[in-house]
């Protein structure tokens, strides 16, 4: 199971972040992401689908080739031709890992599988059995696991572990639980599953209802040492958990998870999540947590005066541990002149309380008029004595 004060960080930016629409990579492009995620230190890096396409398949291959010190995932249905293609694609990596998922909820049984528990049970222990027979270390997934019945998900589970699962994964497929809910649903897993105790238990979660991140903290609450993440919170529909979110709330909140970390090397996301935004052409939010351009600005005064005497103030964490140069207050209309006073000084203007008064008042006529005040209107406040013009 490994050691219990680690959380094992499962990076899957490549195959389900991919799956984002228009996130799509060439794989040139997914081998630069998973040298990345290798210098951000991540455990498992799942590479792709291989059985999705020939593309996918040789990226996977390219990756599990080249990238080293760090375990490859490929992605499988619970078919044989699925398998097969996950274990030719990934079995050149240092640390070779077949992820075979089956979905578990009546509604995906009924109505995409149309299959019977039975059936669904009987699929699960023929391909996880088979895929060990390939490959040491397997994850079985049960897709839409937080909607089926849970007596029935502690069989599926039951059999996968006797098959040979290494890891179990418990998907809230669609971000439907809530966390209380999920992590009640990883405490009872671990008192009725037999043989948990010997195996790795996962958590992934969608960020449908905007709980993703919460959802999988309350997952390691309750004894899941292995977390399913993306870059960015990219993904399916909502997207998936934001690895770098989880990462530094239990960096920040030791004390909240009995001092659980990651092995993850935390100044590297900002540059993760740069690269990855670069090469999906998928934005980041200017106020996406950790990593959003705004993560660590400030504007109103009231928050620059208590930043000035002590970061600690409004910041929990330091622009610096994520990847950041230093915290940017930024001087608009909501501005005080503590904020105004320090720009000034650090442009080479040191101004008396008169003075300060005086180009405060030209400072907040111009913040009415024009959204972003740069350092060039700030040098024509001092010396014109007047406003910019607002089109400048």
């Amino acid at each position: 199971m490994g050691d219990p004060a680690v959380v094992k960080i499962f990076d899957t930016t490549l195959r389900d972040g991919e799956q984002s629409p228009g996130a799509t990579l060439t794989t040139a492009e997914k081998l630069q992401v998973a040298q990345q995620l290798g210098r951000l230190n991540v455990d498992i890096i799942e590479a792709g689908f291989p059985a999705a396409s020939p593309g996918d398949l040789a990226a996977v291959k390219e990756i599990a080739r080249s990238v080293r010190g760090v375990a490859i995932a490929g992605l499988a249905r619970a078919f044989k031709g699925d398998i097969d293609a996950a274990w030719e694609a990934v079995c050149d990596a240092e640390l070779p890992v077949i992820h075979v998922f089956l979905a578990t909820s009546d509604i995906h049984l009924q109505h995409k599988l149309c299959i019977s528990r039975e059936e669904a049970l009987a699929r699960v222990r023929t391909m996880v059995a088979y895929a060990r027979n390939l490959c040491p270390t397997i994850e079985f997934s049960a897709e839409d696991a937080t909607r089926s019945d849970r007596d029935y998900l502690c069989q599926v589970f039951e059999a996968a572990i006797q098959a040979g699962a290494t890891t179990v994964n418990v998907p809230d497929t669609v971000g439907y639980t809530f966390p209380h809910e999920y992590e009640a649903l990883f405490r009872m897993l671990r008192e009725r599953v037999p043989g948990m105790e010997q195996v790795t238990l996962s958590a992934h979660c969608h960020d449908d209802l905007g709980m993703a991140t919460a959802n999988t903290l309350a997952a390691i609450k309750g004894g899941a040492r292995q977390v399913e993440v993306t870059v960015n919170g990219l993904g399916e529909r909502a997207g998936n958990t934001a690895l770098e979110e989880v990462v530094m709330a239990l960096r920040t909140r030791p004390d909240t998870f009995g001092g659980v970390d990651t092995h993850i090397n935390a100044q590297e996301l900002l540059a993760t999540s740069q690269l990855v935004s670069k090469l999906t052409g998928i934005l980041v939010q200017p106020n996406k947590a950790i990593v959003g351009m705004n993560a660590f600005a400030h504007e109103a005064g009231i928050h620059q005066d208590g930043m000035l005497k002590n970061r600690t103030t409004y910041e929990i964490m330091t622009p610096q541990s994520v990847g950041w140069n230093d915290t940017n207050l930024v001087l608009g209309k909501h501005s005080g002149r503590h904020g105004l006073d320090a720009r000034l000084r650090k442009l080479g203007h040191k101004l008396n309380a008169e003075q300060l008064q005086s180009a405060y008042g030209r400072f907040v006529a111009l913040a009415d008029q024009k959204k972003n005040i740069n350092d060039a209107d700030l040098v024509y406040i001092i010396e014109s004595g007047q406003e910019t013009p607002a089109a400048v």
